[in-house]
C-alpha cells in the first residue's frame, strides 16, 4: 500500500509539472530578421497559477534540446520573481515555437553582460553598460562638491557616454585603474575611452521642461536602486530632488534599463508637474549634422569626436514624439537637440544611446539613422507571443 501511495504521488507530481509546461509561438510580422529583442514572460501571460515559481522555468526551442539564455527578475522588490526574459531569433515574416518548461537550464549563462552599479569610489557616479555601450550619471556628493567649491565635483543631470569598443564589461576595470592610479579612462588603450563632454548639457538623454521658451532641469540624482543585472538586462531607478520650472513644481524619477545587444537604453520617466518632457542630446560645438523623423519617432545627431565620429539618437514610441527643437545658443553646453515627448499617466518613455564609429558597425550618419529607423519599427511592432492551449 505504501509503495502504491508513493507511486501515485510521484505520478501526480510529474503530471503537475508537465501541466505547467507551456508551448508559446513567437511571431515576427516585419519583413526583417530579428534578434537582440527581449521577450518578457510573466505568470499571467503564461497562464500559470500564483504558486508557480518563474525562476524554476527554462526556455528551449521546440523539437530540439537547445535552451536559450534566460534571466529572472523581481521588478518590485517583493522577493517574488515577476518576469523571465529571453531573446529569440526570428526570421522575417515568420514564427517559431518555444517550450517553457519546469527545468534547470543546462546551458544557463552566468556571465554578467548587462551590468550597473553605484560607484562610491569615484565620488558617487551611477554607471551602466552592456556588450555594446556604456553610460554614467552623477550623484549628490558630486553636486555638493561643486556647490562648496571642492575640486573634482560634477553638477549635472545629463547622461555621459562611455565609448567602449569591446564586448566584455569595462566599468569596474576603468574605475579601478582610475582610482588606484594605474591608468585613466580618458585615454584609449584599446578598449575605448570617456571623451564625451556633458557639462550642463543633456548629454545622451537627460530631460528638461520648457516654460516660456526657456529650458529647466533637475540637479544630480539624490538616490538610486539597482533592480537587476544579468546576461540580458540591467535596470535601476534614479530619484531626483523636487525642482522648479518657473513656478511649476516638478517631481522626477527615472527607471532606466539596458538590454543585451542594444545601443539604446530605455528611459521611463516618472514625472509630475508637466504635460511633456524634452529629452535632449547635446550638440557640443555644433559641428555635427542633425536628422529628424517625427513620423517614425526618432531624432539623431552625427558629429566628429577627436579622431573619430559618433552618432547619438532618441527613439520614442509611436505618436509620442510630438515635435523637436534644434536649440542653438551661445551659452556654454546648453545647445541641445530636444525631442518633446508626451507625458501620459505621469510617465514618458523613450530610448536613447549612441554608436561610436570605432566601436560599432555604424560608419556614417546614414547607417546610424537606419539603425534608429529600424529600432523604431521594432518597438512599434513588437514580437507577438501567444500561448498554445
Amino acid at each position: 500500500m505504501k509503495k502504491h501511495i508513493l507511486l501515485t504521488a510521484i505520478l501526480a507530481s510529474s503530471f503537475a509539472m508537465q501541466s505547467q509546461n507551456k508551448i508559446i509561438t513567437i511571431t515576427n510580422s516585419l519583413s526583417v530578421d530579428r534578434e537582440f529583442e527581449t521577450v518578457e514572460l510573466s505568470k499571467k501571460s503564461l497562464g500559470l497559477p500564483a504558486s508557480a515559481k518563474l525562476e524554476n522555468y527554462a526556455v528551449k526551442e521546440v523539437g530540439s534540446n537547445t535552451f536559450l539564455t534566460t534571466q529572472s527578475i523581481d521588478n518590485d522588490g517583493d522577493a517574488i520573481i515577476d518576469v523571465v526574459l529571453f531573446q529569440p531569433k526570428i526570421k522575417a515574416s515568420s514564427h517559431k515555437d518555444f517550450e517553457v518548461v519546469v527545468a534547470e537550464n543546462p546551458s544557463k549563462q552566468t556571465t554578467i553582460s548587462c551590468y550597473s552599479r553605484f560607484v562610491p569610489e569615484r565620488t558617487d557616479d551611477y554607471a551602466w553598460e552592456n556588450n555594446k555601450v556604456a553610460f554614467r550619471t552623477y550623484g549628490p556628493v558630486a553636486q555638493k562638491m561643486v556647490e562648496e567649491n571642492i575640486a573634482g565635483g560634477t553638477l549635472t543631470s545629463g547622461i555621459d557616454a562611455w565609448l567602449k569598443r569591446v564586448e566584455y564589461p569595462i566599468i569596474n576595470k576603468w574605475y579601478e585603474k582610475a582610482t588606484n592610479g594605474t591608468g585613466t579612462y580618458h585615454k584609449d588603450t584599446g578598449e575605448g575611452l570617456d571623451n564625451f563632454h556633458v557639462g550642463d548639457s543633456r548629454g545622451v538623454g537627460g530631460i528638461a521642461v520648457k516654460v516660456d521658451n526657456k529650458y529647466y532641469f533637475s540637479k544630480n540624482f539624490i538616490s538610486w536602486k539597482t533592480i537587476t543585472t544579468g546576461p540580458i538586462r540591467t535596470s535601476f531607478i534614479l530619484t531626483y530632488a523636487n525642482w522648479d520650472a518657473k513656478g511649476n513644481k516638478i517631481t522626477e524619477s527615472k527607471l532606466i534599463s539596458l538590454d543585451y545587444g542594444s545601443y539604446l537604453s530605455r528611459f521611463e520617466i516618472n514625472i509630475t508637474g508637466t504635460k511633456s518632457v524634452a529629452a535632449g542630446i547635446t550638440l557640443h560645438d555644433k559641428k555635427g549634422t542633425t536628422g529628424t523623423n517625427l513620423k517614425e519617432g526618432w531624432l539623431s545627431y552625427w558629429e566628429p569626436i577627436d579622431d573619430s565620429e559618433i552618432g547619438t539618437g532618441i527613439v520614442a514610441p509611436k505618436n509620442t514624439l510630438t515635435s523637436f527643437d534644434n536649440h542653438i545658443t551661445t551659452e556654454k553646453d546648453l545647445s541641445n537637440l530636444y525631442g518633446n515627448i508626451e507625458v501620459k499617466n505621469n510617465k514618458a518613455i523613450y530610448y536613447v544611446g549612441f554608436g561610436w564609429k570605432k566601436g560599432s558597425p555604424f560608419q556614417n550618419q546614414k547607417e546610424w539613422e537606419t539603425y534608429l529607423n529600424d529600432f523604431a519599427k521594432k518597438i512599434n511592432t513588437p514580437l507577438v507571443v501567444k500561448v498554445k492551449k
